[in-house]
């Protein structure tokens, strides 16, 4: 059992680091069942990941703040095992990783408030792309990160 969430910033920050940490592993199962320009999209989405992950450390650690630590693994949400679950569970990480840093706007301000904006429309317009590419419909929905 985890502990909750601490409210405020850096409680929110802290969720949303540990969201980027489940997104990158999500991508190892992801890549490798994608290949071409899928694949390509896939190394850097698990790129883009992975640079929100190392600064939200430097910020959550420069400030004092409790840095959440990463899991050994963690469990999809459904088996990835061909290309239709790979380009689903993409739409979905991305999907999922956006709704922490839709939360993490409300709670910030000034510089922390835009990059938490920024992650959100990141992911929402990748999300799409993803579902795009999968032949997933809706294309997009109409509040990203917000539960349906």
């Amino acid at each position: 059992m985890t502990a909750p969430t601490p409210p405020g910033p850096a409680g929110a920050l802290g969720a949303a680091l540990s969201a980027e940490y489940a997104a990158i592993w999500a991508y190892g199962p992801i890549g490798v069942r994608l290949t071409g320009a899928a694949r390509t999209a896939a190394k850097e989405a698990e790129a883009a990941h992975r640079r929100r992950r190392d600064d939200l450390i430097v910020q959550l650690s420069a400030g004092g703040g409790n840095v959440p630590p990463d899991r050994a693994g963690y469990t999809l949400p459904f088996p990835v095992a061909d290309r239709a679950s790979a380009l689903r569970l993409a739409a979905e990480v991305e999907e999922r990783t956006a709704a922490f840093w839709r939360a993490v706007v409300p709670v910030t301000s000034g510089a922390d408030r835009d990059r938490a904006l920024a992650a959100l429309v990141e992911y929402a317009v990748r999300a799409t792309r993803w579902r795009r590419t999968a032949g997933i419909t809706p294309l997009t929905v109409p509040f990203p990160g917000r539960p349906a």
